[in-house]
């Protein structure tokens, strides 16, 4: 353990921090394919039964019509929020019929990219909007990438820690600065770590052959002789990879979280700056909108990271703006492959274990990053996407070549005091256990949910699409046999309404042209500093 760490451990010993500890803020979002009872993407659109995907707090769609994304409000408990996700999930299978959702990151059965429909969310010139963005993601990567899904972690700790830690510092800066600082430290070390987690809890070593047909240079090898499974033997998470979110042409943008205004102006002038590429799908002329302009980001959500930094927007307010005019509010973990071998894709132990690993890269030293060591971080992620089990896998650090296991092996040794630390903090062991779990992966690989994906595989003699559906059938019949309260239910059927009634209102307050509102909101970009 560093000095640094060791001196911010003890002063989280200080008394009134056990309390703040135990109000770290969480939010869970959740993608899942809607998909046939024969295992194939469905093709009607998205039940007006569970409300406006524009505008319902907790279900909505991401890129298709069929991707269907949960979303938990922000809490403190870790129980609770994974209740909500379930009630979501079973209220979700009381309107689907013969539907269900695919229980993992990488798809069902696909029909190349004419068969996944683009979410659609009414025609408000926002939701125009979104329709938009998601047609050039089409356009520039395809849609076949847009039907892998994943869990995103969003994590930030009470307004109250950081007063506290601000006058322990001696106040220095504003407090806002401070804060946002703190966050971009945590993010370094991220990026730093974030390999950890693809081995941890990857579990997409393998794809359904429909999902790359027509495509040789995937570098993939036949799980068995059909020919029907695509894997890698060592492989975590291919979702993580260059099947997955990733992106030749983002490969160049340097993005840099030293500091906010760096972080600002590399994605802005990404988004302001034509991409001569992409110059070849309409972006409005003679009415034609196949993406919302032709630069090398649309908006920022575009930019594909393991973390984001965030804040929460104000009406009609673009990200950036957002965080330029209050700093980081907390952070979005993107990394988290959705784990067949749990109803919800994640449980309590992997949550807890995220915190602890978020706080180590909150409290470790955190150095600024260059050019090389960005090199060197992402490097090492690819070798562990596509290598990770790999006996003997060694990877790169600035003192030289090491193995993974020695690696991992330190790091999780210098995260015991932080799990005591919360365990000291909650009562019990829970945090501690959480971390002796990810040891025992360390030490055998053969416990990683990427091993166990392939081992069930060759043990019940089915390729990855006929595993994958036998633990959607599963879960679904979880869900639909989990009975919500009658005061649950009715909460999701109000909504239901709201969210739709919410939507008519929308639609009926546009006083823009579609060309006037995009003006308006990419105009804000321009004003950034």
């Amino acid at each position: 353990m560093t000095p640094h760490l060791l001196s911010q451990l003890q002063a989280l010993n200080g008394p009134g921090y056990d309390a703040l500890l135990r109000r770290i803020q969480r939010g869970l979002e959740k993608e899942s394919l809607r998909i046939t009872a024969e295992g194939r993407l469905a093709q009607t659109p998205h039940p007006a039964s569970l409300g406006s995907a524009l505008t319902h707090s907790s279900i909505t769609t991401d890129y298709s019509e069929a991707l269907m994304e949960f979303i938990t409000p922000v809490d403190t408990r870790i129980e609770q929020t994974l209740d909500t996700l379930a009630d979501i999930h079973s209220f979700t299978y009381s309107k689907l019929d013969d539907e269900m959702l695919w229980a993992t990151s990488m798809p069902c059965v696909v029909n190349g990219d004419d068969s996944i429909p683009v979410a659609e969310y009414g025609s408000a010139n926002v939701a125009r909007m979104k329709k938009v963005y998601r047609y050039g993601l089409g356009h520039r990567y395809g849609r076949l990438m847009q039907t892998i899904a994943g869990i995103h972690y969003n994590f930030s700790l009470p307004a109250e820690f950081w007063q506290r830690a601000w006058d322990d510092a001696g106040n220095p800066g504003t407090l806002q600065d401070y804060v946002t600082d703190r966050y971009l430290g945590l993010i370094r070390n991220f990026h730093r770590h974030s390999w950890l987690l693809i081995y941890l809890f990857g579990a997409s070593p393998a794809v359904c052959a429909s999902f790359l047909r027509g495509r040789d240079s995937h570098g993939l090898e036949p799980f068995d002789a059909t020919g029907r499974t695509l894997h890698r033997p060592w492989g975590t998470a291919l979702r993580m990879g260059d099947l997955g979110y990733n992106s030749e042409a983002q490969k160049g943008l340097n993005v840099c979280y030293n500091s906010l205004d760096n972080y600002v102006l590399a994605l802005r002038d990404a988004i302001m700056h034509p991409h001569p590429p992409y110059q070849a799908f309409p972006a409005g002329q003679q009415g034609d909108y196949q993406q919302l302009n032709d630069s090398l980001l649309q908006i920022e959500n575009e930019f594909y990271s393991t973390i984001r930094p965030k804040r929460v927007t104000q009406p009609g307010e673009a990200p950036l703006a957002a965080l330029r005019r209050a700093g980081i509010e907390y952070v979005e973990v993107r990394c988290i492959d959705v784990s067949p071998f749990a109803p919800l894709g994640i449980d309590a132990s992997q949550i807890r274990f995220l915190d602890t690993f978020l706080l180590y890269c909150l409290l470790e030293d955190s150095p600024a990053c260059d050019d090389a060591e960005r090199a060197l971080q992402a490097d090492n992620l690819s070798t562990v996407v596509n290598r990770g089990r790999e006996p003997g896998l060694r990877l790169r650090t600035a003192a030289g070549d090491e193995t993974l296991q020695a690696l991992a092996g330190t790091l999780l040794g210098d995260m015991e005091g932080i799990a005591d630390l919360l365990d000291a903090a909650h009562g019990g062991d829970s945090y501690r256990g959480a971390l002796n779990a990810q040891q025992a992966k360390v030490e055998d690989t053969a416990l990683t949910p990427s091993a166990r994906v392939l081992q069930e595989m060759r043990d019940r003699d089915l390729p990855f699409f006929r595993l994958a559906m036998a633990y959607s059938e599963q879960w679904a019949r979880h869900f639909r046999e989990r009975v919500l309260s009658e005061s649950t239910q009715q909460r999701f059927e109000q909504e239901t309404r709201e969210s739709l009634a919410a939507q008519r209102r929308l639609e009926a307050s546009d006083d823009l042209s579609f060309e006037d509102y995009l003006a308006r909101f990419f105009g804000q970009y321009r004003t950034l500093f």
